[in-house]
């Protein structure tokens, strides 16, 4: 994952996203405190883990200390549903959003206004990064409901100006419809679905490389270079990976920009480690290990 912008990307905001790494680093472990205070005062779950291991905020000196902080898994998610992770009243969060729950209890989200803000932000700075612009028109097939991918992509298209058509997923002949009328210049889908849109199209005697579409977001599933070349191919569009996951935000988390040689992470917002998924230890930069997110943005 990329911290700096290259020439090729436009940028949103410049002084977060061009700061220097010492700057950086200050925002962040500034940040990391604040929210430890905040869990520790807010969260039992957290209080309970952070006494274990006698830490509290003042416990972080570097951002080498993160690693004192205990992990949060999965199954803490699940065993402390609905909102026992919640580091506010559940009557103070605007938004929740919960996985599907196929594996066992689904696991929730909560959002405040701020969250909800930070996200929105994350995604246009995406957005801008790819070179979409305000007066584009989107079409949004990723799913809207307890799902973040349509509404994250949808509040964050919407703060940068653009105009969205909120579409969600299925219905294809109505889609390819929409997308022959109202002439989109973006699409954000699952590159599943996007390839599926693209061979109907095809069934109904259509080229989709002849619509006006320029770019694609995809994402919310794993996809190879294979299946980005296959995709551009079809569409005659510059195809983008997009990355989050609903326990940290949601989409937005990390985006491709024009260059597309790695992911940008927002990482004013977001800390992030790659571990020995056995021993839990920091891997030497450049190998292979775990990845993991810490929020650092309250």
């Amino acid at each position: 994952m990329l911290y700096r912008r290259g020439k090729g990307c436009h940028l949103y905001n410049e002084i977060l996203e061009t700061m220097e790494a010492e700057e950086r680093f200050r925002l962040q472990l500034t940040s990391l405190r604040e929210t430890v205070r905040h869990v520790m005062e807010h969260v039992p779950f957290y209080h309970t883990r952070f006494m274990e291991r006698g830490l509290d905020a003042e416990a972080l000196h570097t951002m080498a200390d993160i690693q004192k902080l205990p992990f949060t898994y999965k199954s803490d998610l699940r065993e402390q549903y609905p909102f026992g992770l919640f580091a506010v009243p559940p009557q103070e969060a605007v938004r929740i959003h919960a996985s599907s729950g196929t594996s066992g209890k689904p696991t929730v989200v909560g959002y405040t206004q701020s969250d909800l803000d930070d996200w929105s932000t994350a995604v246009a700075r995406g957005l801008i990064a790819i070179g979409a612009q305000k007066t584009d028109l989107l079409h949004n097939a990723y799913g809207y409901g307890l799902f973040t991918g349509g509404l994250g992509l949808h509040s964050g298209a919407e703060q940068l100006g653009m105009t969205i058509v909120p579409v969600s997923g299925g219905n294809t002949d109505r889609q390819i419809t929409l997308i022959e009328d109202f002439q989109p210049r973006g699409i954000c889908g699952t590159p599943s679905y996007m390839l599926h849109l693209a061979e109907r199209m095809e069934e109904k005697g259509l080229n989709p490389k002849t619509s006006s579409l320029q770019y694609g977001i995809f994402g919310a599933e794993p996809w190879s270079e294979e299946l980005r070349q296959t995709l551009e191919n079809k569409w005659g569009i510059r195809a983008f990976d997009i990355y989050g996951l609903s326990e940290i935000m949601g989409p937005g988390v990390a985006m491709e920009c024009q260059e597309q040689d790695g992911l940008h992470l927002m990482d004013d917002l977001f800390i992030t480690e790659v571990i020995d998924p056995v021993t839990g230890e920091p891997m030497p930069e450049g190998q292979v290990g775990e990845l993991v997110f810490t929020s650092d943005e309250l």
